[in-house]
């Protein structure tokens, strides 16, 4: 869900958004970059030009808000030099979103469409509609349908310029912000699921939860665990060893009890079912939310982000959660396995979904 609408009005697009843009995925403590060659037709092979990780440091962002303006400015000018990129499509922090879903006319005028759902921002976002950005995505529907479904994604006018001016700043023209959980499905939900997919974005500080029914981000929420709560989970048991190591024990051993010493299993599986109960608590909320709607039901949950490599994460899940449950194919809807072997380690991959679908977004 793209908010390039927000700023359209005042600072009109260029007509270069046909150009080959970068998928930049900024969080608290890294930005992640991906490009692919943009001149190739939709539906071609795509060819991976570049890619990337530069840390961000502490304090810059903090939940997604961008607390130093300049020091973010800072990195994305590292990332201009380093890339020589011009042009890019930012991720918003899912934790500053405000998504509801709301009913409106089908027979009214499109220009009209925008006016209608300002009023309904009252309604729905504890923010000043003056004080919002917005964007709305229509529903399929039928065409004798009376009325149709739309979603709208609204963010505080503040959060959203921030990016904007450190993007401008560093010589950067950002073509649009997305929805962080919204990009995400673009790479790792399958272009042809009509069906309700969870997404899991298991970070190192914390876990995003996403819901897309038919391609559309209709929900999502934030756990305020992450992959650095492991790590302090483990180091009471195990003593003051390096994130490396720690990151190596989780992705050999992580949920499996070992014969000898079971201390890795029963650090990590206390924080790790703190987090399956609340994807639980998600879920029951949506499924009752959704009862109208069995076509909502949630069928598969995906799982990405750059602590997702713990052993037997998906198995605890799929068995805990009663869903099937599976790590994420960033690369499901760029190319075939059988044709191209991705240059990016599957194990780092998986951090770079939300790039990767930012990446693949075309302006027709």
């Amino acid at each position: 869900m793209s908010v390039l609408s927000f700023l359209s009005t005042c600072i009109p697009p260029p007509r270069s958004l046909a150009l080959p843009s970068v998928g930049v995925d900024i969080s608290d403590t890294s930005m992640k970059y991906v490009a692919f060659d943009g001149r190739l037709r939709p539906g071609a092979k795509q060819q991976l030009r570049f890619w990337g990780d530069i840390d961000i440091p502490a304090d810059v962002l903090s939940r997604g808000e961008v607390n130093d303006v300049a020091k973010l400015t800072a990195v994305l000018a590292e990332f201009k030099a380093k890339t020589g990129a011009e042009f890019v499509r930012v991720s918003l922090p899912e934790e500053r979103a405000y998504l509801f879903e709301t009913e409106i006319k089908r027979d009214i005028p499109l220009a009209e469409i925008r006016n209608t759902l300002e009023f309904r921002l009252e309604e729905n976002v504890p923010i000043p509609s003056r004080e919002v950005f917005f964007d709305y995505e229509v529903l399929p529907h039928h065409s004798n349908e009376r009325s149709v479904q739309v979603v709208v994604a609204a963010y505080a006018r503040d959060t959203i310029l921030k990016y904007h001016e450190a993007c401008l700043v560093a010589g950067l023209t950002p073509l649009s912000f997305e929805v962080e959980a919204q990009a995400m499905a673009h790479a790792v939900v399958d272009n042809n699921d009509k069906g309700t997919v969870m997404i899991v974005d298991f970070g190192k500080t914390r876990t995003g939860v996403g819901i897309v029914t038919n391609g559309t981000l209709m929900y999502t929420s934030t756990i305020d665990i992450g992959g650095g709560n492991l790590s302090q989970a483990m180091r009471k048991v195990l003593g003051d060893r390096p994130e490396e190591e720690l990151t190596q024990i989780k992705n050999t051993e992580g949920l499996i009890r070992g014969t000898d010493d079971s201390r890795t299993h029963d650090a990590v599986i206390t924080t790790v079912s703190v987090i399956k109960d609340e994807i639980a608590a998600r879920m029951q909320y949506w499924h009752v939310k959704e009862t109208p709607h069995p076509a909502r039901r949630i069928n598969t949950i995906i799982l990405c982000g750059g602590s997702v490599n713990l052993k037997g994460l998906p198995e605890y899940l799929s068995e805990t959660l009663g869903v099937p449950c599976e790590r994420a194919n960033v690369w499901r809807n760029v190319f075939s396995f059988d044709e191209e072997v991705p240059p990016i380690e599957r194990r780092f991959s998986y951090g770079f979904a939300t790039a990767i679908g930012l990446a693949l977004q075309r302006v027709t």
